[in-house]
């Protein structure tokens, strides 16, 4: 919440914190509690605090926990569809020196997605943007190519510049495919879309 530096030295102590739980294989709950915990007791600016999305998906069973620390609910997009996940809500990291968090569930199906937002991809002129209408046209194309979709199409009626970051990170679901993925360079070139022309676009 908020920006500048006081903002990002008011994140930091959050980010490492998480990053040093997940490390050490801790649930999302306890990568929440001990996040908090070091955010009111390390925080630079008490005014301010952060939000988080925190998740972790099984591959083998595409079972996705879910845990939103007062922020943007992510939107899962299955068959047409898009509708936010119905996660239990906790309050941003710090906000309460005793808050407790609660995870939520999915279980993802092969072809489902999942879109991860940062508040400026819904606030000031950004809410101008019908998302789930530009989520559905873009279903086609693969995740990385459909994260640059969506942010151009943020720009076009937001933009040149925006008030706010508009963080984007989407992820597709495929099925289980029964054994361990190995990958040295990224995502698979053969997955990769079309370009969008100027036909596809309107």
């Amino acid at each position: 919440m908020g920006h500048g530096v006081a903002s990002a030295l008011t994140a930091t102590p959050g980010v490492g914190s998480l990053r040093n739980s997940r490390h050490r294989g801790h649930s999302l709950t306890e990568q929440a509690s001990t996040a908090n915990t070091a955010v009111v007791e390390h925080a630079a600016v008490t005014s301010t605090f952060p939000t988080a999305i925190l998740g972790r998906i099984d591959l083998p069973t595409g079972v996705c926990q879910f845990l939103n620390a007062g922020h943007l609910p992510p939107l899962l997009v299955r068959d047409g569809d898009v509708q936010p996940l119905r996660l239990p809500h906790n309050f941003p990291l710090g906000m309460l020196p005793d808050a407790t968090y609660h995870a939520g569930e999915v279980t993802l199906l092969p072809g489902d997605r999942l879109v991860v937002l940062a508040d400026g991809m819904r606030e000031r002129q950004a809410a101008a943007l019908d998302l789930a209408a530009e989520l559905r046209r873009l279903t086609d194309l693969h995740p990385r190519e459909a994260t640059r979709a969506l942010g151009d199409a943020v720009l076009q009626v937001a933009g040149p510049t925006l008030a706010d970051d508009a963080t984007i990170m989407i992820i597709d679901w495929y099925g289980g495919h029964g054994q361990l993925r190995h990958s040295t360079a990224g995502a698979e070139p053969a997955r990769a879309s079309a370009p969008l022309t100027d036909e596809t676009a309107d």
